[in-house]
């Protein structure tokens, strides 16, 4: 008799161990109208260990931000019914959701839109396309507890 017990990789159990303090998964809002990277962002998310709610626009985004209090929101700027900008702007004017990071993501890399896009009240600006390593990075970077944010200048 064969045993064909199936183990579970060892790297599968840090993606679990990662997301902090009493077993929490960090929360992200990832907010598309593109099915297929709204998809794929929150797929490799939850994969490597975060839990995730989705939006298609900017309306719907604004509500989910203040009944699912995410941890940080990934919102595309291009959207219907209201777009990322707007959106942003009222997450960042209601008390109740103001303080959740807000990273804009877009495929409209003019110059200007960074500035634009913090100036809604944005913290973060990223180019689509963007490698889903290279978002979780910048993610978990923007979840960091900020030990006294002196960075020289």
């Amino acid at each position: 008799m064969k045993s064909t017990a199936m183990t579970i990789p060892a790297e599968d159990t840090s993606a679990s161990s990662e997301p902090a303090a009493g077993g929490n998964k960090k929360r992200v809002l990832v907010v598309d109208d593109f099915d297929d990277a709204r998809e794929m962002y929150a797929e490799y998310l939850e994969f490597v260990g975060f839990e995730v709610d989705t939006a298609r626009n900017g309306m719907e985004a604004v509500e989910k931000a203040s009944e699912g209090e995410p941890d940080i929101i990934l919102m595309d700027l291009s959207l219907p019914v209201m777009d990322g900008w707007e959106a942003t702007r009222r997450i960042k004017q209601d008390l109740r959701t103001k303080d959740i990071p807000v990273m804009a993501l877009t495929g409209h890399v003019l110059a200007g839109n960074a500035e634009h896009a913090r100036d809604a009240g944005a913290d973060e600006f990223v180019a689509k396309p963007c490698l889903p390593q290279d978002l979780e990075n910048k993610i978990r970077n923007m979840l960091k507890p900020s030990k006294g944010k002196v960075r020289g200048g």
